[in-house]
């Protein structure tokens, strides 16, 4: 297969226009321009089903509110009252993870959140934060998160460091789980279109039903992976405030 037509190709990233400043490269890349569309997608949505609110909603309005409560309820059911305050930064979260994973399932867009460093970037921010969050809230009480209360004392070198390894780990897990899925998801389309264009047409029609229960599938997941960065995002807060 030439390099041209690997189905890793689509996440090459392109510079659009190329800027260096001090040394540095800072290009505006497909990549950048991928983020751009996400954010003027939302804050458009989101503006026009705000000030357009009325008694018997439209469908945009509905989807609006829908997702309004769904990050509300998610944050008092796994935070509480104290969560109330997080739901611009989780709400937010959520939109840009969503918006993201749907931009990339239009043919020829790129998916951001199929590079790690993008995901690592967002699950960094998250893990320092909830980070902050604990020292603010106790202080170096925090510390005693790494100490499972009721287990025999000499059990404690053993798990402790156990459990330091497991919270290090968060922003590994939570940016991993969501760039292989896309990765992973649009890899296999591109490889299932290579099929459909090389092979004949009464063949190619197997591969090509394969690719729209595949797209069905990716759309799905696309929704499933913003909700499960959001609710651990919300998990990660409840452990800076009440620990175990």
């Amino acid at each position: 297969m030439a390099a041209k037509d690997s189905p890793l190709k689509q996440f090459e990233i392109d510079p659009i226009s190329n800027i260096e400043l001090g040394g540095y490269n800072i290009s505006f890349t497909n990549s950048s321009f991928a983020m751009l569309i996400t954010v003027l997608v939302i804050t458009l949505f989101l503006t026009l089903t705000v000030n357009t609110r009325s008694i018997i909603p439209s469908r945009m309005q509905l989807i609006s509110e829908l997702m309004y409560n769904f990050i509300a309820q998610l944050l008092s059911d796994t935070v509480g009252d104290n969560g109330k305050r997080y739901f611009p930064f989780v709400f937010s979260l959520f939109m840009f993870v969503l918006i993201g994973n749907m931009v990339g399932m239009i043919p020829y867009q790129f998916t951001f959140t199929s590079h790690i460093i993008v995901t690592f970037a967002l699950a960094a921010v998250v893990f320092i934060g909830v980070t902050i969050l604990g020292f603010v809230n106790h202080g170096i009480k925090f510390f005693t998160f790494f100490y499972i209360p009721g287990v025999p004392f000499y059990m404690h070198p053993l798990l402790i460091p156990i459990e330091v390894i497991s919270y290090l780990s968060r922003p590994i897990s939570l940016s991993v789980r969501l760039f292989a899925n896309m990765l992973a998801g649009h890899t296999l389309l591109k490889v299932f279109a290579g099929f459909v264009v090389s092979m004949p047409f009464f063949t190619g029609v197997f591969p090509l039903a394969f690719i729209v229960a595949l797209t069905g599938l990716e759309i799905l997941i696309a929704f499933l992976q913003a909700y499960v960065f959001a609710i651990l995002t919300c998990l990660y807060i409840n452990d800076a405030y009440h620990l175990h």
